[in-house]
């Protein structure tokens, strides 16, 4: 993993982040935020994965099914934001569509990602912060802005 300040201006700053052969995209994003202190990001990227793994909220059991990807495919387009969780520690929550050499789409929850060639991430650091507060008729940490 890389990564270079490319902008910061009036406490907000914006970062390029970029993802090698063989990196786990949510695993670097977290190491990221824990080391730069993130409590108030958003984040895109394009680029490819070897594999991955999504998921799909399923709102009657309040849980995760996963949504595995065995194949090559192309990073259409990852997009999510970085908040404090209730733990104290950011709180990672990204969604991607992934297409297929076949031009299927498949969308979720992202969980793993194994970046292939690469994955360019451009992420901007807000001068403020959110924090993530557990809602149990929802079965999940949600942004709370009350906090």
């Amino acid at each position: 993993m890389q990564s270079k300040l490319i902008h910061d201006a009036d406490g907000a700053q914006t970062y390029a982040i970029i993802l090698d052969l063989g990196d786990e995209v949510m695993s670097c994003l977290e190491t990221f935020a824990t080391q730069k202190g993130l409590n108030a990001a958003s984040f895109k990227a394009i680029g490819a994965f070897e594999k991955a793994t999504l998921a799909f909220f399923d709102w009657q059991e309040k849980s995760y099914f996963k949504i595995n990807v065995g194949e090559q495919v192309e990073v259409a387009s990852l997009t999510g934001d970085i908040a404090m969780g209730p733990d104290g520690n950011p709180a990672v929550h990204a969604h991607a569509v992934l297409g297929t050499s076949d031009g299927r789409a498949i969308a979720g929850h992202v969980t793993s990602g194994i970046v292939r060639p690469t994955l360019e991430i451009i992420l901007t650091e807000a001068p403020t912060y959110l924090r993530k507060r557990f809602n149990p008729d929802v079965g999940l940490a949600l942004i709370d802005t009350a906090l």
